[in-house]
């Protein structure tokens, strides 16, 4: 389980994530939504470890990043695509990841399948199309076998059928008992797959619920995503921005795991920067589990 717990984090005069708390539960896939610039990245990141929060934790499994033993068999995660060596092979940089963390060098073959990389893992990352790039990342997050998964924008740069590929992978992993955390800009995409849904703005929680409660009111995800998020986003549009759930019957107030609410608004957010190479040790922890159909390499082809 990933706990978060009253989590801030300002850059300069600017606050990006404002006393954010919820709860990220095994056997579900919880889709992480919010406008750009709300914050998501910034939390996964300091969930991650790799940046440091003003007040505020973030546990998984019960513990700090910082203070796991064998990170890479405990929390696997995606949140740059290009976090490789770009003159090494696909199989050059799992296998370097595995190396440091005593995972048998079997474990790279069977991951590189998993995301269709098979036929490709000769060829240097550094020409890999993005969705190529995507899957690597994938198939790092997963050598270790880690029950606890974080995933930011997945589907970027894959193809229609990569892209059912990654919500058939995200099902089957909760459906295993792991943890799911999954951003995505796709809210047509996340109501397909997720089972529980964190919705953030400018930093704060609105809401903390299930897709079928989010959507109780009538209408589509969409439609209740932006009724939530009106007054946390710039529209740029000709049309009026989108009003906040309050109006909405169909929308619960928004609250925090503890209860208190969460509705006003906090400043605007910075841009997002990216993230470093960050390859945690792994340990041996490397059973094979069931997994859904594997990824093609179609978009691949169209790439070499």
């Amino acid at each position: 389980m990933i706990e978060v717990r009253n989590l801030t984090k300002s850059y300069g005069s600017t606050l990006a994530v404002d006393g954010l708390s919820f709860d990220v539960r095994p056997g579900r896939v919880t889709g992480f939504l919010g406008p750009n610039g709300s914050g998501k990245s910034t939390t996964m990141r300091m969930i991650m470890g790799l940046d440091a929060p003003d007040t505020g934790e973030a546990r998984i499994g019960g513990r700090a990043y910082r203070d796991l033993a064998w990170p890479l068999s405990e929390v696997g995660a995606l949140l740059e695509a290009r976090t490789f060596h770009p003159g090494r092979s696909a199989r050059h940089h799992l296998s370097a990841l595995a190396a440091g963390g005593g995972i048998p060098p079997g474990r790279v073959g069977e991951v590189l399948r998993t995301v269709g990389l098979g036929s490709v893992a000769h060829r240097r990352a550094g020409k890999f199309s993005l969705g190529m790039a995507q899957r690597l990342g994938i198939a790092a997050a997963l050598l270790g076998d880690p029950p606890i998964l974080l995933f930011d924008e997945p589907v970027n740069g894959l193809d229609p059928e990569g892209v059912r590929w990654i919500r058939n992978l995200m099902t089957s992993l909760a459906a295993e008992g792991r943890t799911v955390l999954l951003s995505s800009h796709l809210i047509s995409e996340m109501a397909l797959t997720a089972d529980h849904l964190v919705v953030i703005g400018r930093g704060r929680l609105l809401a903390d619920t299930t897709v079928r409660e989010l959507t109780r009111g009538g209408g589509s995800l969409e439609d209740a995503f932006f009724r939530l998020t009106g007054e946390s986003a710039e529209y740029h549009g000709s049309a009026p921005a989108p009003r906040a759930a309050g109006a909405d019957p169909g929308l619960r107030a928004a609250r925090s795991v503890d209860g208190t609410s969460t509705r006003d608004a906090a400043g605007p957010l910075p841009g997002g920067a990216p993230a470093p190479h960050h390859s945690p040790p792994a340990s041996s922890r490397h059973s094979e589990k069931a997994s859904p159909r594997r990824g093609t390499a179609q978009d691949e082809e169209r790439h070499s």
